[in-house]
């Protein structure tokens, strides 16, 4: 059952602030999704670097993959259809192309959803038990049903939900390069001008195109799983 407070109608944007927060505790700032290894091996060394390792996977992951997928996931549970939502979970779990990549991506599923089990209208989403194993296979399964439930918009979850990779990554980058906080905001600055393309791609994009190209991250996430030193889960 949708969240039915229509007597605030700002509160959807309040609930899609929340939903991506840096400090809602899915763990999201223990990862760095391989750029902790693409560091420590010389591929990023400074701001320039950072900005093309963001730009390959911006183009190439989040507005081919994540964000329709996301699309998919968020009209599956609009439709009630669990057979769809539990197909398109299951294809974004797949394609992650790493043990760490998966790793992350069922540990911040199950955190995820035991935030929106314990929050004061939690027993009310019937799909939380329901639909148990699809969110457990995936975050963004959650980000969904989520936003069906506190009525946030599409376009709004796709672009907080970009945003909300760029900063974790950005903060990643400015502990690991390191990148100043200035250097780190400049990052966020460019970038932020890019989400609406990335956004109306995803939108667009047939189901046939949804796919991941991002070679440099999977060896370098699959090479972090055995970095001696480091500071970010594997």
């Amino acid at each position: 059952m949708p969240d039915t407070d229509l007597s605030n109608p700002g509160l959807p944007g309040l609930r899609l602030l929340q939903l991506i927060s840096p400090n809602l505790p899915t763990g999201a700032f223990t990862y760095s999704q391989g750029l902790e290894w693409a560091v420590e091996c010389g591929w990023i060394q400074n701001k320039t670097d950072t900005r093309h390792w963001l730009k390959s996977i911006l183009d190439d992951s989040l507005k081919t993959l994540e964000l329709p997928l996301l699309v998919r996931l968020f009209d599956a549970v609009n439709r009630n259809s669990h057979e769809e939502f539990q197909y398109w979970a299951q294809w974004l779990f797949a394609s992650r192309e790493t043990s760490e990549l998966r790793n992350e991506e069922q540990q911040r599923a199950r955190a995820l959803l035991k935030v929106l089990k314990q929050l004061p209208d939690g027993e009310h989403w019937p799909q939380l038990d329901s639909w148990r194993p699809s969110l457990l296979r995936c975050q963004l399964a959650g980000y969904a049903l989520a936003a069906h439930h506190w009525r946030i918009p599409l376009q709004d979850l796709l672009t907080g939900y970009t945003w909300s990779w760029l900063e974790n990554t950005v903060a990643a980058a400015i502990k690991l390069v390191p990148l100043g906080q200035t250097e780190g905001q400049h990052l966020l600055y460019q970038f932020s001008a890019e989400i609406n393309a990335a956004v109306e791609h995803a939108v667009a994009l047939e189901d046939d195109a949804i796919g991941t190209s991002t070679p440099a991250q999977a060896i370098a996430s699959s090479l972090h799983e055995t970095q001696y030193s480091r500071l970010f889960r594997s």
